[in-house]
């Protein structure tokens, strides 16, 4: 590779590499603990809860919004979810069908009894790291940019490689000039982390950035993919809870459409993951993978009638795989463990390409000085 070329792919490692550099610094340290999330949640939030009546049959979806509702004055329902491994329905209410999260309410209710499940203490810390690394308290102006930041790590990436391939070609794979003066030691660190991880830093930055566009893909799929299932509904307000028909048989109705599939949770009128007159019920696979798809089936709130169920368009797709991906959450424990090392290292990358810049020498760019010091020409 000539001299200018390299001069060209340095100077686009070296803006691309800084721009996001403290940004995606913050990003792998509050990464480091989400990785762990679930563990980290039963650590701080250990769960000896019981059922009230053991073994009796559960509550019909009604009455369970009904104790919600009596338990939350004036407000309205805007989600329903369901916990796996215990007998609990939880309801999120808010005072408007749009309110932001910072309004709404969150309460569990034993599917059992109806009674109020006490609230798992201890998970502010993970909330708050978790909001810092999504949109650092911005919302979405925070998601895009941080977005922005992740598709400049992409091109860094791509430079990185280019860059290495010339570099390598005098040295053999993982060769770290210990004997030669800091610079060089940690340039040689850098560059074999670097390309150790590339790999796995471009699949988490790739699903990153996706997982910043999750408000413009939701939207996107509500007034694209389902425009003919709300055909003729465009007028009109969004439904109060008295006037809604009965949840229990909108979901009975929307699982007999969708066979061999797990309810997962249900979005109410005038939310983000429904419309103005519809409840959004959805559902997931029951394998691995499939588990992480989600279909949606929308049913007319005030009459109770189905208006149709639809498998969401493949960029939903990509958004649902890629929420676990990110995180490592695929392969259980030992994935994890394994996406926390590759942080860890990522980390380093991250700091030995700020301390290369540091020490740069500014009358000739260092990859193009490495590389005539290693074929013996001078600098």
């Amino acid at each position: 590779m000539k001299p200018a070329t390299i001069r060209l792919w340095s100077a686009i490692h070296k803006w691309t590499s800084l721009i996001p550099t403290l940004f995606l610094l913050m990003l792998c340290i509050t990464g480091l603990p989400l990785i762990f999330h679930d563990e980290i949640d039963d650590a701080l939030n250990p769960d000896d809860w019981q059922a009230a009546n053991p073994g009796a049959p559960l509550l019909d979806l009604d009455t369970i919004l009904d104790r919600a509702l009596e338990n939350r004055p004036g407000e309205v329902p805007l989600y329903m979810s369901f916990d796996i491994d215990r007998p609990v329905i939880n309801v999120t209410t808010g005072p408007t069908p749009d309110a932001p999260g910072t309004l709404m309410h969150f309460a569990s209710f034993d599917a059992t009894s109806g009674d109020l499940v006490p609230p798992k203490t201890g998970g502010a810390f993970m909330e708050v790291i978790l909001q810092l690394h999504t949109d650092m308290f911005l919302g979405l102006p925070g998601m895009l940019f941080l977005g922005a930041m992740g598709a400049l790590m992409i091109v860094a990436i791509v430079s990185g490689v280019v860059l290495y391939t010339p570099f390598m070609r005098k040295l053999d794979f993982g060769t770290v000039r210990a004997s030669r003066k800091p610079r060089i030691k940690w340039l040689d660190f850098h560059n074999l982390l670097g390309i150790v991880t590339v790999a796995w830093l471009t699949v988490v930055g790739l699903t990153g950035v996706i997982n910043t566009l999750e408000a413009p893909i939701i939207d996107t799929w509500k007034y694209n993919e389902l425009a003919d299932l709300t055909a003729g509904y465009e007028a009109g307000a969004v439904p109060a809870p008295a006037g809604m028909a009965s949840l229990d048989t909108a979901v009975r109705d929307a699982q007999e459409a969708a066979p061999g599939m797990q309810l997962q949770f249900v979005a109410f009128p005038g939310g983000d993951f429904s419309t103005s007159h519809h409840y959004a019920v959805f559902f997931h696979g029951s394998t691995p993978l499939t588990e992480q798809l989600i279909t949606p089936a929308l049913i007319d709130a005030r009459t109770g009638a189905l208006a149709g169920i639809r498998p969401m368009p493949w960029y939903a797709k990509a958004l649902s795989l890629s929420r676990p991906l990110h995180f490592g959450d695929y392969g259980g424990l030992p994935l994890k463990i394994l996406w926390f090392v590759l942080d860890l290292m990522t980390i380093v990358v991250l700091g030995t390409g700020i301390y290369l810049w540091l020490t740069r020498r500014k009358s000739v760019p260092a990859e193009v000085r490495e590389i005539r010091e290693l074929e013996g020409k001078p600098t």
